[in-house]
């Protein structure tokens, strides 16, 4: 095994924390890829990866020289892109974050499409609600609602997703029915949090076209859109929420939605992607390909 492949190996089992994963994605013999690592944690005179009986983990020397072979990698994949097949058909491993109801209910059950459209590339998903470091976690693209902060990324907007405010029967039989705005301060609301630290988001609706925010108390806290819209459905409090993720509880009336007469801001959908995989083949058939499937949705939507 020459050294390029040798990099990308040692690549991808830091990627899938496993020898076995990253072997049976390159198509080689286990044993090979240990022989190749060995070789060359030798050659460098350092120990790049700590293994368990469960998982491979790069060490600091490691993930340092991770680093480097991805950028490495990704300069020889930008250098052949201009030729038409590398740009046309992509190979490698591609590594998503997708986040959220949306990007379940629109992207995974279109993604048998993407792979039998570029059969060459890998997919590693990373999933959850988390807040994620693109770079620092080797995530090439990342799905997620929200205006970009990060200059860093570049961004293509997908789509603008409708909030509502809503909470189950069996709470607003307990607490009431708010009836206007400012009647949010005396009810309770289900907060986010993440590992780095506690975001209490305010509800936001459009008074009079401006945007003003309403502080909600409340008990719960969670980190995934999913334990989110459970916590609202076994009565714990409000929840602000895109349209899309609750629509069928509202329908079938195990969520209400409440001051209909104020409009929530639309949330946007952007695709992320760092500024130095701008012109990589693998980024820009998924971006491509993600751009469309958003508009076929929203497109159908329209028409129900």
């Amino acid at each position: 095994m020459d050294r390029l492949d040798a990099l990308n190996l040692f690549v991808h089992i830091v990627d899938l924390g496993s020898f076995t994963k990253a072997a049976g994605v390159l198509n080689i013999p286990r044993a090979t890829a240990t022989h190749t690592i060995k070789a060359l944690e030798d050659r460098l005179g350092v120990r790049l990866l700590e293994r368990t009986t469960r998982h491979v983990k790069a060490t600091l020397d490691g993930q340092s020289y991770y680093e480097r072979c991805r950028q490495i990698l990704a300069d020889v994949e930008d250098a052949e892109s201009c030729f038409d097949e590398g740009a046309l058909n992509p190979s490698g491993l591609i590594r998503l974050g997708l986040h959220g109801n949306h990007a379940n209910r629109i992207i995974l059950p279109k993604l048998a499409e993407f792979h039998a459209r570029y059969p060459r590339l890998n997919i590693a998903i990373s999933g959850g609600d988390r807040l994620v470091d693109l770079v620092g976690e080797g995530i090439d693209c990342v799905v997620r609602v929200g205006v970009p902060k990060d200059s860093s990324l570049v961004g293509r907007k997908l789509a603008s997703l409708r909030e509502v405010i809503c909470a189950s029967p069996d709470y607003l039989s307990q607490f009431g029915t708010p009836s206007q705005p400012e009647d949010l301060v005396h009810h309770q609301a289900i907060t986010f949090f993440t590992r780095q630290h506690n975001i209490q988001y305010p509800f936001t609706l459009l008074i009079n076209g401006q945007k003003q925010d309403y502080k909600v108390g409340g008990w719960l806290a969670v980190d995934t859109s999913e334990a989110y819209i459970q916590g609202a459905l076994r009565g714990f409090g409000l929840i602000q929420v895109p349209h899309l993720g609750v629509c069928s509880y509202l329908q079938t009336g195990e969520l209400v939605e409440v001051l209909m007469a104020w409009a929530s801001p639309e949330l946007p959908v952007y695709v992320l992607y760092p500024q130095h995989h701008q012109l990589s083949p693998r980024i820009k058939v998924f971006v491509e390909w993600v751009t469309g499937v958003y508009q076929d949705y929203f497109a159908h939507m329209t028409k129900r």
